[in-house]
């Protein structure tokens, strides 16, 4: 292994970071729409949509995330032109963000669903019998003690997204990975590519944790400062 050449490398893929980062903020924010909706579908068990909640959870959770990026790249299009509408020239992080995106949804549905239904029945009770109202009760005792407990598998969620982005460059995305098949074909230095991928994704993680760290002890002393409130 010839560490001179991990030095050389890693400016060049780091420069594309911004991609993969782009690629996690938009698949984070699809996703977080469509978790608190199926969440609540689910929550309220709402007839019709409930069921086919579950068959989208359980289908995303059930198969590989590559899987899932060839049917989005390949099937929507195909589904689109029944209705006239040619996306076939899109770019391929259109694509990539959408299927992301579901993915990151059906695990957020779970994570928000679990931690609502784990605040104590008790709390809710108790809130109707001081006067609050259904959306006092919701915003004032059942979601900051959920959102408490969610954000660490949040958070998890989160970085095994930013791991997965490693996959875009197979449907032609220019983020980091697929720039170092680009350098492994011209250098064929293999080792010394993934090796400094390694190190920038390893970084950014390490980065991540830390960030989701600090937000949770915020999130902390805001629950408890919101329980104070209450008494």
């Amino acid at each position: 292994m010839d560490i001179t050449l991990i030095i050389d490398f890693f400016p060049k893929l780091i420069s594309y970071l911004h991609i993969t980062l782009l690629i996690l903020v938009a698949a984070v924010a699809i996703g977080l729409i469509i978790g608190v909706t199926i969440a609540l579908i689910r929550i309220y068990k709402v007839p019709a949509f409930n069921r086919l909640a579950l068959i989208y959870i359980s289908f995303m959770r059930g198969t590989p995330i590559l899987i899932q990026l060839f049917l989005i790249y390949f099937g929507l299009p195909a589904l689109l032109t029944l209705v006239h509408i040619d996306v076939s020239r899109a770019n391929p992080l259109l694509f990539v963000a959408i299927t992301y995106g579901l993915s990151c949804g059906a695990s957020f549905a779970e994570i928000i669903r679990g931690a609502v239904n784990g605040v104590e029945r008790g709390q809710t009770e108790a809130a109707y019998s001081i006067g609050m109202n259904e959306k006092q009760m919701l915003v004032r005792i059942i979601l900051p003690q959920a959102l408490a407990m969610a954000f660490p598998n949040f958070a998890n969620s989160v970085i095994g997204s930013l791991k997965d982005t490693s996959l875009a460059f197979t449907i032609g995305v220019m983020d980091m990975v697929g720039r170092g098949n680009t350098l492994i074909a011209s250098s064929l230095h293999a080792l010394e590519v993934y090796m400094t991928l390694s190190i920038i994704y390893y970084g950014v993680v390490l980065c991540l944790e830390k960030g989701f760290s600090l937000s949770e002890k915020k999130l902390q002393r805001f629950e408890g400062s919101l329980a104070v409130d209450t008494k």
